[in-house]
């Protein structure tokens, strides 16, 4: 077996080694839950994969959106080269689910574009926890969603061996039960083509575009070959290979016929049942629609919508949990929840909206009863198949701390930077101490950073400066998408001195000339003045070295105390540590240019797995396929927009610019 190799100029630092250490032990005693609690620059990802080498576990890294699971899968992918790093995220490019509303008597249909090369990927990471033990599969929240049944997945692999006497059309037999089509003028993924006595295959979960060609003599398999599909090339001579299917919900047709007669008695009971009730329209309705979906697995083997028979079909007793892609890891597998404070609600949240959008459809016969079984997991479904978990986050719920056997921190930053200093003024007199504050970073050429709780104290907060001959800026979310960029740019590069915002923790990009922070109405209850949200907003100033948090308050509420509180350990413990190391903080001295150059290239990197995936589904020379991806980008764009990305959107219009410019619009 392969073993877990991280492959880093950089060796664990800080306090990276002890934290590494306390992990890995607590892996290896069999602690079930545990929590690294580390500060924002402390190396977190380095931390992990360092403690997946240790362990040498199967791996699962959940975070909560497709941005930062493309970012751990990019540097992942550079820590283990020599390892099955994977990619599983939600293959809509554009997803609007089946809904009825019956208030205005709307029927809303599915409506998605499925990303073919991000769907190659998820097969990708099945095909490898099927094959191997070192894999990594780095995911969102959709891994807890309906997948193919792991054990009929395995089951119904097609195995081909040299010297094997068989004859093709028993071949192609095999594959189009596993839903490959046959194309015999162009291979592509999912697809098979024969040729005289050779049959070359291209299975869709295939990292790279290689295929198989199988040659026969005399209906005895000769020669098994991996080659490139594009030069032609030969990689490799086998012995033997084997075929998965083509796509996860894929079952014999043995079981099918049994599953559509289950489904057409499940429909004949409901309909007699909507009867009863008065509702002929809603059983018609039912009735047809089940019939024609039925008709058509077994014509094809597959029908629109077949994850809502995905209970039937497998066997499942209603109200059991749907298999999904936690079932095809060994028992004994690793999780790591990234970001836990967020994906971990995130996580719970699902199963409850999920389940009321398709109660409609079952209420007015869209859908049968047994649909309410295609599902996400329920919270307590996902803990109990959860073998270890570690928690990786700066601010860690108290859900977490009680079920965590240990919290392991980690507080020191590789540059030696410290949290910053902390004070709480009164709200009386708090516009002359602003001015006063940041009059003393702009002499410094340092910059300044006001959090209020409204857009309108934001304009006029902004207005007020202005006046007193500040150059300053507020920015919020009527802001126009790229404006923001430039904004925040601007701050950097010193256009202005003072950046005015509501909720400045969502800009993508860090502020190493920040040392000022001003928190208004500090002591107002709510989320944007919780203790998660107020060490977060500290930590914004934790990047230079002279950086001051204000807090203007007329009392101190509970979450500033903890803020203050927590904020000032780590800083003891840090300052210690650089004293006891012999260790001067200093801030990032890069030129503005360098660092903004640098963010840019980060942000072009964590676009580039989902731009490539986007593009390689594309004939760019074909128009009606360049309009699709040129489409599917801005929506990428406008989605990493919405997010507060703004180096990533800014990243994809230069991506669709390139392309508009190459081969035309």
């Amino acid at each position: 077996m392969r073993k877990f190799q991280v492959v880093s100029e950089y060796e664990p630092s800080g306090d990276q080694p002890e934290a590494i250490k306390k992990l890995v032990d607590g892996v290896l005693r069999g602690d079930k839950y545990q929590t690294l609690k580390g500060v924002t620059g402390s190396g977190k990802t380095f931390t992990m994969a360092k403690i997946i080498e240790a362990v040498q576990k199967p791996t699962l890294i959940i975070s909560h959106n497709k941005t930062l699971s493309a970012q751990l899968y990019r540097e992942f992918k550079r820590f283990f080269p020599n390892n099955a790093v994977e990619y599983f995220v939600s293959y809509y490019d554009y997803y609007q689910p089946e809904a009825y509303v019956p208030a205005r008597d709307l029927y809303i249909e599915k409506d998605a574009s499925v990303n073919e090369e991000i769907d190659q990927l998820r097969l990708a990471a099945t095909y490898s926890l099927m094959e191997r033990r070192d894999v990594i599969v780095v995911a969102t929240v959709s891994c807890i969603y309906g997948l193919g049944m792991p054990d009929l997945y395995k089951e119904m692999r097609v195995h081909v061996e040299k010297g094997e006497s068989i004859e093709l059309s028993q071949i192609a037999r095999k594959l189009v039960s596993l839903q490959y089509t046959r194309n015999d003028a162009v291979l592509e993924r999912g697809k098979y083509r024969i040729k005289g006595d050779t049959m070359e295959v291209f299975p869709p979960y295939m990292e790279t575009d290689q295929a198989y060609r199988i040659e026969l003599d005399f209906d005895e398999v000769s020669k098994i070959t991996r080659f490139d599909v594009l030069t032609g090339h030969k990689v490799e001579e086998l012995d033997e290979t084997q075929f998965y299917p083509a796509k996860h919900f894929v079952v014999p047709e043995e079981m099918l016929k049994e599953s559509t007669e289950k489904i057409l008695k499940e429909m004949n009971e409901r309909v007699e049942e909507l009867k009863a009730q008065g509702k002929l329209l809603e059983a018609e309705r039912l009735k047809t629609r089940t019939t024609y979906d039925m008709e058509m697995l077994n014509e094809m083997g597959y029908c629109s919508g077949i994850e809502n028979y995905s209970g039937p079909i497998s066997g499942r007793k209603t109200g059991e949990p749907p298999a999904t892609l936690l079932h095809y890891f060994p028992d004994d597998f690793l999780c790591l929840i990234d970001e836990a404070h967020v994906t971990v609600p995130q996580i719970g949240a699902m199963y409850e909206g999920d389940r009321s959008r398709k109660q409609n459809l079952v209420d007015f016969g869209f859908r049968l009863p047994s649909a309410l079984d295609n599902r996400p997991l329920k919270e307590t479904e996902f803990t109990k198949k959860m073998n270890q978990v570690i928690y990786v986050t700066a601010t860690p719920r108290e859900q977490e701390i009680k079920k965590s056997s240990q919290i392991v921190e980690q507080l020191i930053r590789p540059t030696g930077l410290l949290d910053p200093i902390i004070e709480v003024r009164p709200s009386e007199g708090q516009m002359e101490d602003i001015y006063k504050e940041v009059r003393k970073r702009i002499e410094k050429k340092e910059r300044s950073l006001i959090l209020t709780l409204t857009k309108k104290m934001a304009e006029d907060l902004t207005e007020y400066l202005s006046d007193l001959d500040l150059k300053v800026k507020y920015i919020h979310s009527e802001i126009d998408t790229f404006e923001r960029v430039e904004i925040l740019k601007g701050l950097r590069e010193g256009e202005f001195d003072i950046l005015i915002g509501i909720n400045l923790l969502r800009e993508g990009i860090d502020l190493p000339e920040v040392s000022f922070i001003a928190i208004l109405d500090a002591d107002k209850i709510g989320f944007l003045r919780s203790t998660t949200s107020l060490i977060q907003i500290i930590g914004r100033a934790a990047r230079n070295e002279n950086g001051t948090v204000v807090m203007y308050a007329d009392r101190m509420s509970d979450a500033m105390k903890e803020a203050v509180t927590e904020t000032q350990r780590r800083r003891k413990i840090q300052q210690e540590y650089n004293k006891a190391h012999g260790i001067t903080p200093h801030t990032i001295s890069k030129a503005v240019e360098d660092i903004l150059i640098r963010q840019k290239k980060d942000a072009e990197e964590n676009a580039e797995t989902e731009l490539s995936v986007l593009k390689k589904s594309a004939n760019l020379f074909v128009a009606s396929q360049r309009h699709k991806l040129i489409t599917a980008l801005k929506k990428e764009m406008m989605e990493a927009a919405e997010r507060l990305e703004y180096e990533q959107a800014a990243a994809i219009r230069d991506e669709i610019s390139e392309i508009e410019k190459t081969y035309g619009k």
